[in-house]
């Protein structure tokens, strides 16, 4: 029986409940010392004087470094950007000058023995400033002339199809809105932390990435070294949700703090760090526009996006990509605009602006069914796109109507009543939405190495790493089931540049990608020894070897000039809501979904549920609550910042519905990841408006906005 479908338990698991699995800040590394940083307290102008002296003095102190005494690193030019990295823009030069661009930039780092004297000393570092004018808020950045932005996908700031502007004017029935998304944090369990140690020349580092290949080519970019004289080990994450793509200052931070003290540093973020060092997902204004004829069919759609950046970086998001690709319109017109304030760059963050634009188109839908007294759920029928309309391509594969009809049967959807307010329990006002999730399904080019072994046992390996979806597991048993072996007698390894080539882990591309490299190493090797799964011991000891390795590339073809590769699903909810107090509790979220194959349905139903979790937070629970005074987050911690704990999660079900896209790879399986968080919140949205006859168009929906 293959193993390929099969609800395989976590392989690593018994090693993260034992405290075996070691994270990038639990490497005991001889001789390791510790380092603190020093961050500005205020968002734009420069470092007038810093007095370190009291520092310097503290209890066990080796040094303290600023840009008065760092080493100026050569910061060579890349050929190419890396892909997790704005496409413009230019990253923070460690420690190079005095310029200040966002509060909370690190200016200066300590180096002592224990973490306790770092950071006490850290506290002691004084620090004067030469203030500049700043963009801290979101209204008065957008007035000073916001400008186009070119989206991660190449897309264009300004795309057309059709005459939207005209056709709108001319629609039967029109919805024009405005839709914010705030500001959010990833909050992963696991700090943001680096080992740095030196040998000579070389440099070894231990860190929390998502890309081991990423860290060394942007390290190595920093000293001028050649990348084989970097390498990165990072075998488990702790949750990053897209944090750890990109190598953060503190990493360049650790690596120059070690090669100052002659000793391995170890750094570690606060969680109020967390919301300053690293990236974050960015505040988003949204006009959308539909214009449809009375029998549903939409006839335009308008989609103007304004989204936050930093001042010296441009990030852009895939936002725009919703009202462009998800429904059948013959007018579009779509606007990406850049935001830029005196703040840290955002980051990709669990479906990056998909997961934004969905918000707002699938909310737009909703009222546009309401105007028309039909369906939701029918109308996104009525409009289901045959194709790809905005790449005028065919889909690899579709089960998007499927998707509709699985959840909208499990969740009882033809039951309900249209009318605002009519549904109760009791005193209970009770509300039922739903909304479309769609996510482009990405693949890269990977490498893998197979050995099989004269005990009968395997070893696979290769540079991908594992956040916490499974990929230990599910390769594995990608593995195991192309070798024709059990699957413990496959050992499955990754989290080192030392090992063959990966693709980023994040945008849901690592099965597709790193899967094909694994099936194809694993088919190579049992290829050359000529044998199959309970004949390798034999084969070995007739040829004298006591093991045989080969090695695989797998890599996409023309299939993306052919075809258009989508991840889909339909998500509903109930929400029950006490109409005196306003507090919302969702008893209920079924998220039907089309993923390609499911390799692992126990591993991919935990992806599912953990992204509905994350959408019901963004929906009712997760902002950035800024003070433009200091360009700071004020809640930058788990006490303030409110995410998802057991008591507000309901009943969560994932539902696959059979599909298999060998059109888009060998292995038939679609991305999984972010197409979970897609749909939730804007379902939860129109929920709610279902419930109290109230939209908000502005996340998270907190009492106050339904009382008010």
């Amino acid at each position: 029986m293959s193993l390929i479908g099969q609800p395989v338990s976590r392989v690593d698991g018994r090693a993260k409940v034992t405290g075996g699995a070691q994270y990038a800040a639990e490497f005991d590394v001889r001789g390791l010392v510790h380092a603190a940083l020093v961050t500005s307290t205020m968002p734009h102008g420069s470092i007038l004087t810093m007095d370190t002296a009291a520092a310097e003095k503290a209890d066990g102190v080796l040094a303290v470094i600023t840009h008065l005494n760092a080493d100026r690193l050569p910061y060579r030019r890349m050929k190419e950007r890396p892909a997790v990295d704005p496409p413009s823009g230019e990253a923070l030069r460690v420690f190079q000058d005095a310029d200040v661009v966002f509060s909370g930039q690190p200016i200066g780092v300590v180096v002592a023995q224990t973490v306790e004297d770092a950071r006490h000393a850290a506290r002691l570092v004084r620090v004067t400033y030469n203030e500049a004018a700043e963009k801290t808020t979101f209204d008065s950045a957008r007035a000073a002339a916001p400008s186009e932005a070119t989206a991660e996908d190449g897309e264009p700031g300004e795309t057309r199809r059709g005459h939207a502007v005209r056709a709108l004017d001319e629609a039967e029935v029109r919805v024009d809105a405005t839709y914010v998304h705030p500001r959010e944090h990833h909050n992963a369990i696991e700090m943001h932390a680096t080992i740095a140690a030196w040998d000579g020349d070389r440099l070894t580092l231990w860190d929390k990435t998502q890309w081991v290949g990423n860290t060394r080519a942007v390290i190595a970019h920093v000293f001028g070294l050649p990348e084989d004289h970097v390498r990165v080990l990072s075998p488990f994450v702790g949750g990053a949700f897209g944090s750890a793509l990109r190598a953060w200052p503190h990493v360049t931070v650790a690596a120059l703090a070690a090669r100052r003290v002659g000793r391995p540093v170890r750094i570690e973020l606060s969680r109020r760090e967390c919301y300053t060092s690293i990236g974050f997902r960015p505040h988003t204004e949204q006009r959308v526009a539909l214009g449809a004829r009375r029998d549903g069919r939409l006839t335009a759609a308008i989609a103007e996006v304004a989204a936050q950046t930093s001042t010296y970086e441009e990030h852009a998001e895939e936002t725009i990509n919703a009202a462009r690709t998800t429904y059948a319109c013959p007018n579009v017109l779509t606007r990406y605009r850049f935001v830029r304030m005196h703040t840290n760059t955002p980051t990709s963050m669990r479906a990056p602006g998909h997961v934004s634009g969905a918000f707002a188109l699938e909310c737009a839908m909703d009222e546009l069914a309401v105007q028309l007294g039909m369906d939701p759920m029918q109308l996104r029928i009525l409009n289901h796109a045959d194709r790809n309309e905005a790449d005028d391509l065919p889909w690899s594969s579709k089960e998007l109507l499927a998707c509709y009809r699985t959840a909208a049967e499990r969740f009882g959807w033809g039951e309900r009543s249209w009318q605002p307010r009519a549904l109760r329990d009791g005193g209970t006002l009770i509300g039922h939405g739903m909304a479309t999730a769609i996510y482009p399904a990405h693949r890269s080019a990977a490498s893998a190495s197979a050995t099989l072994f004269a005990d009968g046992t395997a070893l696979v390996r290769t540079a991908a790493s594992d956040m916490g979806p499974g990929t230990y597991t599910a390769m594995t048993q990608v593995a195991a089931d192309a070798l024709d072996l059990p699957l413990q007698r496959v050992r499955f390894e990754l989290g080192d540049t030392d090992m063959p080539k990966a693709p980023v882990h994040g945008g849901s591309m690592t099965m597709a990608s790193v899967g094909c490299a694994v099936r194809a190493a694993c088919e190579t090797v049992r290829g050359e020894l000529g044998a199959d799964g309970a004949a390798y011991a034999e084969a070995l000891r007739r040829r004298g070897l006591d093991h045989i390795e080969a090695s695989a590339d797998a890599e996409p073809g023309d299939e993306s000039e052919r075809f258009s590769s989508y991840a889909f699903g339909a998500v509903f909810v109930e929400v029950r809501i006490d109409p005196d107090l306003g507090m919302i509790r969702v008893p209920r979220i079924i998220g039907a979904y089309d993923v390609g194959c499911v390799v692992n349905p126990k591993i991919a139903r935990s992806q599912c549920i953990g992204g509905m979790v994350g959408g019901l937070g963004m929906a009712l629970l997760e902002r950035a609550d800024w003070d433009a005074r200091f360009g700071r987050v004020m809640n930058g911690n788990l006490a303030e910042y409110l995410v998802p704990v057991h008591a507000d999660v309901g009943e969560l079900e994932a539902l696959f519905v059979p599909s298999d896209d060998r059109r888009f790879n060998p292995l038939g399986v679609k991305g999984l990841a972010e197409i979970a968080i897609c749909g939730v919140a804007p379902a939860i949205a129109n929920a709610v408006h279902h419930a109290t006859g109230r939209r908000v168009r502005e996340l998270p929906i907190t009492l106050e906005k339904l009382l008010a």
